[in-house]
């Protein structure tokens, strides 16, 4: 069995410890992102917001959608890296050469992108609205996340599931920055010297800093177009286009980039530790392979 398998399980490993450490960061942002009206519960900003959900729903509303977000941060880059492992192995044997050129990271980060992207965004539909879902703490409990499936079919049908699939798959190019610029920084380092964990952490969050700032407005749009649609004609987002047009008619240009402060927060801080642990699991992902008997040696193992 080639390394993809491997890559997949500790890719799926390391996006696991990454969410967990900083899905608080990710309620925050994903309820600035959503937010339109201004009123008395609206958030000003991100301390603001911090404040308000630990007012009203207490240390568990940080963690609104936890469990859809982990399994579906195992899922996304399990997938990602399958799939990425696995275009980057057929490039090195047909180029004979170790290291990928910068073409070939973004052809891998396209084809990858678009898979988890097509895969994962049913996962990402039902967190974005169990995210931001504000309940009291005097409320029962929130709905799980197969309710939360369930309900989302029901009430608007099993295509919403790919709700702000446009806007995703536009969204692939931010995997390709960021794996592209990972992998080419990863590279020039290993010139000198072998790279650590320290290593991986700095490389992780320099190639996702580039990334997410370059494509957050639309990373605030597929946020939006996840949520169920308003039947009111100035609040529904009929397409990419119309959205655009609509945050920047009705919030200006900044409203692109509403939360954008605790999204590069979150995304580096989540890329850091994705990198970092994932490198740490590959070795003990290929041990379980040979323990299952998946895999004859380490020989080949990177």
């Amino acid at each position: 069995m080639s390394d993809n398998v491997a890559h997949a399980l500790a890719g799926a490993g390391g996006g696991i410890i990454s969410m967990a450490v900083t899905y608080p960061l990710i309620t925050v942002n994903t309820r600035l992102q959503v937010q339109r009206k201004k009123d008395s519960t609206s958030y000003t900003g991100n301390m603001d917001a911090l404040r308000k959900i630990l007012s009203t729903e207490g240390i568990a509303g940080l963690f609104s959608g936890l469990e859809s977000a982990l399994f579906g941060a195992a899922v996304t880059n399990g997938v990602y890296y399958y799939f990425f492992e696995a275009v980057k192995a057929a490039f090195e044997r047909a180029s004979k050469r170790k290291n990928m050129s910068t073409v070939e990271s973004m052809v891998s980060g396209a084809v990858a992108g678009a898979m988890t992207c097509i895969i994962t965004n049913p996962i990402w539909v039902v967190n974005t609205r169990l995210t931001v879902k504000q309940k009291s703490t005097a409320e029962g409990e929130s709905p799980t996340t197969v309710q939360a499936f369930a309900e989302v079919i029901k009430e608007d049908g099993v295509l919403a599931l790919w709700q702000g699939i446009i806007p995703a798959l536009i969204l692939v190019i931010n995997p390709i920055i960021q794996y592209t610029a990972f992998e080419q920084l990863k590279n020039r380092v290993e010139r000198f010297r072998k790279l650590g964990s320290l290593d991986f952490f700095v490389l992780g969050a320099i190639s996702k800093l580039a990334a997410t700032s370059i494509t957050y407005p639309y990373i605030l749009l597929k946020s939006r177009m996840q949520l169920k649609q308003s039947k009111n004609e100035g609040e529904r987002y009929d397409s990419l286009v119309d959205g655009l047009r609509k945050v920047v008619a009705q919030e200006g240009v900044a409203g692109l980039y509403k939360g954008i402060e605790s999204k590069l927060l979150q995304s580096v801080l989540t890329a850091s530790f994705l990198f970092m642990s994932k490198e740490a699991l590959f070795s003990y992902a290929v041990k379980l392979l040979i323990l299952l008997g998946a895999r004859r040696s380490l020989a080949n193992a990177k």
